[in-house]
């Protein structure tokens, strides 16, 4: 996929696509939630599926729109919420790097609950919250954040002259800070606790993406994929994110 160009995004895709391919006929009808500039969304149409894309983001909706050309997907700035009262359901419902930057994810999974058909695929991805990322980069720069100091002010300097931009390929959306960092525990208690159960649990990478070996990692792409390859034989614990399918109970 020409739009994703890191090795561990197109990863997370395959993982994603591989899935839906395997479980849904051709023509099914896919929910995209926090879909961010729509790039799984995109590619899913491509594959022949209905897809609905929707986010709270009007700033990454409108890049979704413009970057559209398939008939068989549309974007709406829409609440998950706000899902439900359409009374629609959706044979699979997407939900990639979302559920980390919210305050009451369980009340999100509730709601993503009732509008995904009986037997349907939950497909969640989510940031591991004890993988190295998160613990070398995220939290340390989250804590800068909340101090707001000068040091702080040297970071922002920093990652402007080495051209981070605080946005994403997936998401031009304006906040996108973790609150939520999950565990493979946390995230099955999670997916008890709004009646699933997570039935496939799988990696991403490793430390590609982790300063300073991102500064290597992001121009040599041989490097990236071979990092994704040792995320493979490494323990669940070591991944930098986690990939996963989710049923509801009783299926």
């Amino acid at each position: 996929m020409a739009e994703f160009e890191r090795y561990a995004d197109i990863k997370r895709l395959n993982f994603i696509t591989g899935v839906l391919t395997a479980e849904l006929p051709e023509g099914a009808e896919v929910l995209d939630v926090g879909c961010g500039n729509g790039v799984i969304s995109r590619r899913l149409g491509e594959l022949g599926f209905r897809v609905k894309g929707v986010d709270v983001s009007e700033k990454a909706i409108e890049k979704a729109r413009s970057l559209n050309k398939s008939e068989r997907v549309s974007f709406e700035v829409k609440s998950a919420e706000q899902l439900v009262a359409d009374g629609h359901r959706y044979h699979a419902i997407i939900c990639s790097e979302v559920i980390e930057h919210l305050h009451q994810p369980a009340d999100f999974l509730k709601v993503v609950n009732q509008v995904l058909s009986d037997n349907g695929v939950l497909i969640v991805t989510v940031p591991n919250g004890k993988g190295p990322r998160e613990l070398f980069v995220t939290r340390p720069y989250i804590r800068l954040q909340k101090k707001n100091n000068w040091m702080w002010r040297l970071v922002l300097k920093i990652k402007g002259l080495f051209g981070y931009k605080g946005t994403t390929v997936q998401s031009d959306a304006d906040d996108l800070t973790h609150i939520q960092f999950f565990t493979k525990r946390s995230l099955g208690a999670l997916a008890e606790q709004t009646g699933f159960r997570i039935s496939r649990l799988g990696k991403t990478n490793f430390i590609e993406d982790v300063f300073p070996f991102s500064l290597i990692t992001k121009r040599v792409k041989s490097l990236q994929k071979l990092d994704c390859a040792i995320a493979e034989k490494l323990p669940l614990g070591c991944t930098g994110g986690f990939v996963s399918v989710w049923e509801k109970k009783g299926k």
